[in-house]
């Protein structure tokens, strides 16, 4: 690990979007603070994901609203005047993440290696990450930090919980109350799984476990659609608040859940963040790339079979980064599939994972 001498004086780190892997980037952020106590961390972040983690009391966060189009830019050019990084860390590869990039003073600019550093990417570095085949999001991630000098991982999280989401999340999971969260909706339709589905999963988890369902999601029309259509479809109770919470009223919801099922989506990387266990149904993606960090045993993996149906090769013949976003790609899971999967968390002891 590098000395006092090579610890660097701040640093700024730019990834924008998307929920989950802002949580992904966390623990090299926290793997920084970590090895060098005291350096300053700018985060460049975008306007959504800055609600989940803006408030986190050791990080400046610069919030870059994509949507805002030149005026987003000019912003950034102007919170970076008169400043001097002594590392960018150019973590996200869309073209307008490197012209935000190019606004920020910095005297080493890591980014991706070449094969990675889609859209250009390489052309706003001077660094580069060392080059690593089929991983992990995260661990590819920890490329940057590594790129550093640091080798040993933090792998905590430690998002501070309001009061007021954690009095939402006692009152819809009260004490003594075991609870499985089913959040339905991916912003990808095509990775979304049928709300019959979903039914018969709620069903069994009250029947076989005992288990309070709850149905959440954002204020979209799909997910209320979605959310109203698994609790009717469902014969046991469930609880709908799909529309009715905020991300960190969501995170503490998450928090105090048994377990979660989800497609591929921001709440499957939310809960890892707080140690709760995904049962993520995973087709359209592939899980030992995009999947809970610590849950991907407890997935339901068709990938391999989807590569097969849709592409005509096993997953092992197809680029790494593969989305299989076809009509009818989720339907290659089936009830009985994540059902197995929740009986097996489920007789495990539903076991927490590690957050700090």
């Amino acid at each position: 690990m590098p000395g006092p001498a090579d610890a660097p004086r701040n640093l700024c780190v730019l990834r924008l979007s998307a929920i989950g892997d802002v949580c992904h980037v966390l623990p090299v952020v926290r793997t920084m603070q970590d090895a060098w106590p005291g350096v300053r961390c700018t985060w460049i972040i975008g306007k959504l994901e800055h609600k989940l983690l803006g408030h986190l009391p050791d990080v400046e966060f610069v919030v870059f609203d994509k949507r805002a189009g030149r005026a987003a830019y000019a912003e950034l050019r102007r919170r970076m005047t008169g400043r001097r990084y002594d590392a960018l860390l150019h973590m996200q590869l869309a073209i307008r993440a490197s012209l935000a990039a190019a606004l920020v003073p910095a005297t080493t600019r890591i980014g991706f290696d070449r094969a990675r550093a889609r859209e250009l990417q390489w052309l706003f570095t001077n660094r580069r990450i060392e080059p690593r085949r089929r991983e992990h999001v995260l661990d590819g991630l920890f490329g940057f930090a590594e790129c550093l000098g640091l080798r040993r991982r933090s792998m905590r999280w430690d998002i501070p919980l309001p009061e007021a989401a954690l009095e939402y999340a006692r009152n819809v999971i009260p004490e003594g109350r075991p609870t499985l969260v089913i959040s339905p909706c991916s912003s990808h339709v095509l990775r979304n799984w049928s709300a019959e589905g979903y039914a018969a999963v709620a069903d069994h988890a009250s029947r076989r476990h005992g288990l309070q369902v709850l149905i959440c999601g954002g204020p979209s029309p799909l997910e209320r659609e979605t959310g109203a259509r698994i609790e009717q479809l469902a014969r046991e109770p469930v609880v709908n608040l799909v529309g009715r919470d905020t991300l960190l009223q969501l995170l503490a919801t998450l928090e105090r859940a048994v377990a979660l099922v989800s497609p591929d989506s921001g709440p499957v990387h939310m809960a890892t963040t707080v140690g709760t266990p995904v049962v993520g149904l995973y087709a359209a993606t592939n899980p030992e790339r995009s999947g809970p960090y610590y849950s991907r045993p407890w997935c339901v993996d068709r990938y391999d079979a989807a590569a097969r149906a849709f592409r005509g090769r096993p997953a092992a013949e197809i680029p790494w980064t593969t989305k299989i976003e076809h009509p009818g790609v989720m339907d290659l899971i089936r009830p009985e599939d994540v059902v197995e999967r929740l009986d097996a968390l489920m007789a495990a002891g539903a076991p927490r994972t590690p957050t700090r």
